[in-house]
């Protein structure tokens, strides 16, 4: 019976000591993990290819998770394209496979609804489908209805910007938009190129946003220009670390989506790249 102990106590040594070994290993190549954020693909960085093309390469690129935008290809053997409106057979569908490849559909954007009917029925999409935040540039006129359909699933709601002149493309105009919504649940995606190509600045647009931010569209750009292109993070005009300081100083906790909108046809090795580079910054920060 000692000798059974004795060994039972060992085994739960090795047991516990291959735990903490693993979730060091964990901790020192995820060390986004340990503050609440999820490193994802946006999938529209690889627009010329299939949804699930888009998905290995998201894996390619060491990431498992994606952010999915409305109308791309769905590819893997099943029909028609990301929407919304499509059925509980091609949902389920498409969850199985995602569950086989073990990557997580998060984030669904940039997408809008331009009806109440359509607001709600992509509110029922995004619980079906376990996504966590709904990134939009919605009409002002639906903001108390997204506010109310986003306390209500308690699903997370980010209002992107694009580059002036459109509509969202200011920090206090986002800030304003959150304030009709009224919800807890409704904040700012913050695209940090597309605040660089309208002129603002990256960091100081952010502390615009604190205690708002819901989700980050991640660039890093050539230069400080409209027409300019992306570059791997942290060697463009963004401030990387920078902005990776200032999440860390508000205690951001929520996705960070690549969106690597350059060399269309092979940038898997670009997000990569990138990836490797934030975490470098990161873990000396």
């Amino acid at each position: 019976m000692k000798q059974f102990f004795k060994m039972s106590i060992r085994s739960i040594a090795f047991v516990a000591l291959s735990v903490i070994s693993m979730q060091m290993v964990v901790a020192q190549q995820y060390p986004e993990k340990k503050l609440g954020w999820y490193l994802s693909v946006q999938t529209y960085t690889f627009k010329e290819y299939t949804f699930f093309e888009a998905v290995d390469k998201t894996r390619n690129a060491g990431l498992r998770s994606v952010e999915a935008y409305n109308g791309q290809e769905i590819g893997g053997g099943i029909e028609g394209k990301m929407d919304y409106k499509m059925d509980a057979t091609k949902r389920n569908a498409i969850k199985k496979a995602l569950k086989k490849k073990k990557v997580k559909l998060c984030a669904f954007g940039v997408v809008n609804g331009n009806t109440e009917e359509e607001w709600k029925q992509l509110f029922e999409f995004a619980k079906a489908m376990g996504i966590k935040v709904i990134n939009s540039e919605p009409k002002e006129e639906f903001l108390p209805l997204i506010g109310q359909l986003a306390t209500q699933y308690k699903i997370k709601v980010g209002i992107h910007n694009h580059p002036e002149p459109s509509h969202y493309w200011s920090p206090q105009v986002v800030l304003e938009a959150i304030a009709k919504a009224n919800s807890e649940y409704v904040g700012a995606c913050a695209d940090i190129g597309h605040w660089v190509r309208s002129g603002l600045d990256p960091v100081e647009s952010l502390k615009k946003y604190e205690g708002h931010l819901v989700s980050l569209h991640f660039k890093d750009l050539e230069e400080k220009s409209r027409k300019t292109h992306d570059v791997h993070w942290g060697t463009g005009v963004c401030n990387v670390e920078g902005v990776i300081a200032e999440l860390k100083r508000q205690g951001f906790k929520g996705n960070i989506s690549a969106e690597y909108e350059h060399n269309w046809e092979n940038n898997a090795g670009d997000v990569a790249q990138s990836v490797k580079n934030f975490r470098e910054i990161l873990t000396r920060l």
